[in-house]
């Protein structure tokens, strides 16, 4: 009997060579690192605001001018990094990203003046911050997920929450013992320790390292989009598309009320705000951070929702239940941690971010191939809404002595986005509108 040696087909060949765990969740774990790293920093201003002003005399809004100019630039930043991730790969821009977050932290030790104050925090680290945005997250999961889209949204969405996490407890702690210069390069070092990673990791495409992306169909093979010049144009043109529609003005629109409601208020002004109540801030800061525990259960279980449910319903309940919130918060604050206070933190810690994996949808159902520049302007919006009311909030301080103005009206700002949310126009199919016409880019 003569026993025949079959070649291995392709197909076989294929069927071995595929690693157990695809790739795109190794990614998806470094972007995850990635995010924390850059969230550490935008964590710590809360924290520091009584510390700085105690010694250098720098006013509420002063101090908030500073958080302001960061958050700004965060968003603002974000469309374009969309565009040079396209242009200039991943890898390149998620590196010199971190490398300015590590410097604008580290340099903080050295000012002396606010308009230094107005560089490293909000110049440096709000550019750093701004190119790993959410349309990072964006960008990650529109090129290495077909099934799980949501999922893995939500998961890199609280990268943020769990760097805050991380980072607040731990930063509060080495304030009160060794002072806010220390925490700065702590915070430096961390966003620093992340690039060996994002450079060993990450690559632009699944067809990079030879495979699909997940839970895509191998039958039908995904080509990859060729890189092209003019990625500001490109930006930009994406926006004069975008805006001519109704749906990007509700989307940006209650993403500013969320920014807003969010990191420019309860991010910013928390724990001075429990201070002025004789809550230590080391407590306040560990109540901050137990809304990122909540906020990352809150904002997987969205992703999770965002897959199966209507998107325009479920903004419209998170806005609605975070506005509730909002309004009995100036009645919570004590010297002491009440159950009352335990129950608004895992409530609107729940809320805190889980808007972003439907808004994120929702871009994707309108705008096609183009949604996560388009979410990078929609983002912007929030980090606009942010820096307005971070600034606002402290001059708010500075002029009436508490928050209450302040929790009130974002409270009724968010009831405002959530009939806002309901007015998004639902679309059947992903893509470009066809009655407005694309630029292409040069």
């Amino acid at each position: 009997m003569t026993q025949t040696c079959q070649e291995p087909t392709h197909e076989t060949t294929t069927r071995r060579r595929t690693p157990r765990v695809h790739r795109a969740w190794w990614i998806a774990v470094v972007t995850f690192l990635t995010l924390v790293g850059a969230a550490g920093f935008r964590a710590v201003p809360g924290v520091m605001i009584d510390p700085l002003h105690a010694e250098f005399g720098w006013s509420d809004a002063t101090i908030s001018a500073a958080v302001s100019v960061n958050m700004a630039l965060y968003g603002l930043t974000s469309p374009f990094a969309a565009a040079l991730m396209d242009r200039f790969g991943i890898r390149r821009v998620v590196s010199c990203a971190l490398l300015l977050v590590s410097a604008g932290s580290g340099l903080t030790v050295l000012m002396r003046a606010s308009w230094q104050l107005m560089l490293c925090w909000g110049v440096l680290v709000g550019l750093g911050t701004g190119s790993m945005a959410l349309a990072f997250v964006g960008t990650i999961t529109g090129r290495w997920f077909v099934r799980r889209r949501g999922l893995v949204s939500g998961i890199l969405t609280a990268g943020g929450a769990a760097g805050q996490l991380v980072f607040l407890p731990l930063v509060s702690a080495l304030i009160a013992h060794h002072g806010w210069r220390t925490a700065s390069l702590v915070v430096s070092g961390a966003a620093l320790a992340v690039v060996p990673l994002v450079v060993w990791m990450l690559r632009d495409h699944p067809q990079d390292v030879g495979l699909q992306p997940y839970g895509a169909d191998p039958a039908v093979p995904v080509p990859v989009p060729p890189r092209r010049p003019g990625a500001a144009r490109k930006a930009v043109t994406t926006l004069l598309s975008a805006a001519r529609t109704k749906p990007f003005w509700l989307l940006a629109g209650t993403f500013a009320i969320c920014g807003a409601s969010t990191n420019g208020l309860v991010g910013t002004h928390f724990v001075p705000a429990a201070c002025d109540h004789g809550m230590p801030a080391t407590i306040a800061a560990s109540l901050l951070a137990v809304i990122g525990i909540f906020d990352i259960v809150g904002t997987i279980a969205s992703g999770w929702f965002t897959d199966r449910l209507d998107a325009r319903r479920l903004l419209a309940t998170y806005y609605a239940l975070r506005g509730v919130s909002l309004m009995f918060l100036p009645m919570l604050f004590a010297a002491t941690v009440r159950p009352p206070m335990v129950f608004f933190i895992v409530f609107y810690g729940l809320d805190w971010v889980a808007t972003v994996p439907p808004t994120l949808a929702l871009c994707r159902v309108h705008y096609g191939e183009d949604a996560p520049i388009v979410f990078g302007w929609v983002l912007a919006s929030h980090q606009i809404g942010a820096a307005f009311v971070a600034f606002l909030a402290g001059w708010a301080r500075d002029t009436f002595g508490s928050y209450d103005l302040a929790w009130y009206t974002s409270g009724a700002l968010c009831a405002m986005a959530a009939l806002m949310a309901l007015v998004i126009r639902r679309r059947a199919t992903p893509g470009p509108r066809k009655d407005v016409a694309i630029p292409a880019p040069a």
